[in-house]
């Protein structure tokens, strides 16, 4: 039986990690003010730190952790996509945790992980779906997507993009998924995410937000967690 690694280690607070002392930057004019403070918050961020000492390729992996802690998504066997991959994490979470088979899809090439098969494409090429299915040797039990758009500091514009590509996402896993399956994606909080609500209640059975604790406080980042894949095909129309 596999044991699932979880986000706590001895002697941590909940979340899997204990903060240490603050590193202060000296201020320097090789770099800007925004570069300064970027690089002084990830030299403080107890996450990042937990990330290196225990072999995970990024900080994010902890919020599909605490993601699946919560939710328990991730079963002995279960076939999983993980669109938009790179830099690897949430591929390597979920061997990790047991996975049957994981399949990583992304624009950018990524490193090999031990355990789960990674392709370099686009998650909307139409002939993906049929691909990801033969490889994964049928439909998938959970879509994960914790793709996110550059960002443009305009913060309604960045908040349309990212539900823009959430739904692609979404319209992804419905056309890959087994009844029953389940799909997360990332989603900025702004009110137009509700409009991606409606059509998900009705192809889940269960539809969730998530902050996982390893999402930064001051940001909008939130998860979408949907359960019980109904069969559909096809993203009914909410107002029919």
């Amino acid at each position: 039986m596999t044991k699932k690694p979880t986000a706590m280690t001895p002697g941590s607070k909940p979340g899997g990690v204990t903060r240490g002392l603050v590193v202060r930057l000296r201020k320097t004019n090789k770099r800007t003010t925004a570069q300064q403070a970027w690089l002084s918050r990830q030299l403080n961020d107890p996450y990042v730190a937990a990330a290196q000492a225990q072999g995970w390729r990024s900080r994010a992996a902890f919020k599909l952790i605490e993601l699946d802690d919560k939710f328990h998504l991730i079963a002995p066997g279960t076939k999983i996509v993980d669109l938009g991959a790179a830099p690897g994490g949430w591929s390597q979470v979920a061997v990790k945790r047991g996975a049957g088979r994981v399949v990583g899809v992304d624009l950018l090439p990524v490193d090999p992980v031990a355990g789960a098969e990674l392709i370099q494409g686009d998650f909307n090429d139409p002939a993906l779906p049929g691909k990801l299915s033969d490889m994964l040797g049928g439909p998938a039990d959970l879509v994960l997507s914790d793709m996110a758009p550059n960002t443009t500091g305009h913060g309604a514009t960045d908040h349309i993009r990212i539900i823009a590509l959430a739904e692609l996402a979404l319209d992804f896993a419905i056309q890959i998924l087994a009844p029953g399956g389940a799909f997360v994606a990332k989603v900025f909080q702004g009110g137009s995410e509700k409009a991606m609500l409606a059509p998900m209640k009705l192809c889940f059975t269960s539809v969730k937000h998530a902050k996982p604790p390893a999402s930064r406080k001051g940001s909008s980042e939130l998860y979408v967690v949907a359960t019980g894949f109904r069969g559909d095909r096809r993203i009914p129309d909410p107002r029919s």
